[in-house]
């Protein structure tokens, strides 16, 4: 993997109008929500604080992560782009693992601002700088917020890879995180190693076997697996 190849796999996202919208979409529904939730709280009479307020907004903001996981891998194979890509760098594993940074670059990126623009609409509303929380406690659950939806995002990315195409990518993405999970969480404890449920310790802490390193160990291998298949089949099949 070279920074040339790299660099070019963010031009192509760059230059996609749907995926400069999820991002802008994203953001600006982080913004949306961290008011709306403050606005509504503070009406209500209850001192919630600007971190707790993006914690709420977390299951929401998710969809526009895993549809910003999706997209780099759909558009590929919503047409030629993929064989295009291939004559460009024909080294498949070179392309994906290029494909794969530019990913999490902007996963990144996206779920930094997200959270930060989210804290700040709420802050804005409430007027409190931390409520509740001591400051390096809200620190750490704002940064854990971002982590979680960057492994959200990857974990999308990795379902994408093994399904290619965008609809059952995200419809998969979708039902497995926002449908299945909770539905599981509400019957059994085992919903823990589900890759959200473990990863949501980054921001939470609460589970008594799952800590914010293993739920994220257990999300990356989640990742991991998925996309090692999902690897395998892109290597060693045609495009």
């Amino acid at each position: 993997m070279s920074a040339r190849v790299v660099g070019a796999e963010l031009d192509k996202l760059r230059t996609l109008p749907i995926v400069v919208l999820t991002v802008v979409g994203t953001i600006i529904g982080g913004i949306v929500l961290g008011a709306a939730l403050a606005a509504s709280a503070h009406q209500g009479g209850w001192d919630v604080p600007p971190v707790e307020v993006v914690v709420q907004s977390l299951p929401f903001v998710q969809v526009g992560m895993i549809l910003l996981g999706v997209l780099p891998v759909a558009q590929e194979y919503a047409g030629s782009q993929v064989r295009t890509s291939l004559t460009a760098v024909p080294h498949r594993g070179r392309l994906l693992a290029a494909k794969s940074a530019a990913t999490v670059l902007v996963a990144v990126v996206t779920a930094a601002v997200t959270v930060a623009v989210t804290f700040a609409a709420a802050l804005l509303v409430v007027r409190s700088a931390s409520g509740s929380e001591s400051p390096a406690r809200g620190l750490g659950v704002l940064a854990g917020a971002v982590g979680y939806l960057v492994l959200i995002a990857m974990l999308a990315y990795a379902i994408a890879l093994q399904l290619r195409h965008l609809v059952p990518a995200l419809v998969t993405g979708l039902a497995l995180v926002v449908i299945a999970s909770p539905v599981l969480a509400a019957q059994t404890e085992r919903a823990r190693w589900l890759p959200d449920r473990a990863a949501q310790q980054l921001y939470e802490r609460g589970d008594a076997v799952l800590t914010p390193v293993t739920g994220t160990l257990v999300a990356l291998a989640w990742i991991a697996v998925i996309g090692a298949i999902a690897t395998q089949r892109f290597t060693r099949q045609d495009a």
